[in-house]
C-alpha cells in the first residue's frame, strides 16, 4: 500500500502561482511513476501532469503545458506540481496518484494509489 497525502491548495487570483505537494508513505515511492489529476465541478476528472521513477521525464496536458512542472523528490518521498499563471479554469480538486507500470499515463486506471484531494480555486 501507498498512502498519499496532497497539501498546498487554496485560494489564488488568476494569474497567481500555487505549489502543490503530495506526500508518500508507505512502499518505496521510488518505485512508482507519479501523476496530478483534476477534477472540476460538474467535469470528469482529467489527467494534469505525470513524472517517473527518476525524475527525468515528464509528461503534460496541452491544457497546462508551459505554465505548470511537476517534479519530484525521492528522498523526501514527494511529489511537487508547480503551477503559474492560473486561471479561473485551473479551479478544481487536485489530486495526485501512483502508478506501478512502465511508462507514464495520461488515464487514471492505470494508476494504484490515489491521494484524497486538495482543493484550488482560482478568482477572476
Amino acid at each position: 500500500q501507498v498512502q498519499l497525502v496532497e497539501s498546498g491548495g487554496g485560494l489564488v487570483q488568476a494569474g497567481g502561482s500555487l505549489r502543490l505537494s503530495c506526500a508518500a508513505s508507505g512502499r518505496t515511492f521510488s518505485n512508482y511513476n507519479m501523476g496530478w489529476f483534476r477534477q472540476a465541478p460538474g467535469k470528469e476528472q482529467e489527467f494534469v501532469a505525470a513524472i517517473n521513477r527518476s525524475g527525468g521525464s515528464t509528461d503534460y496536458a496541452d491544457s497546462v503545458k508551459g505554465r505548470v512542472t511537476i517534479s519530484r523528490d525521492n528522498a523526501k518521498n514527494t511529489v511537487y506540481l508547480q503551477m503559474n499563471t492560473l486561471k479561473p479554469e485551473d479551479t478544481a480538486v487536485y489530486y495526485c496518484a501512483a502508478s506501478s507500470g512502465t511508462f507514464l499515463y495520461r488515464v487514471r486506471y492505470r494508476y494504484d494509489y490515489w491521494g484524497q484531494g486538495t482543493q484550488v480555486t482560482v478568482s477572476s
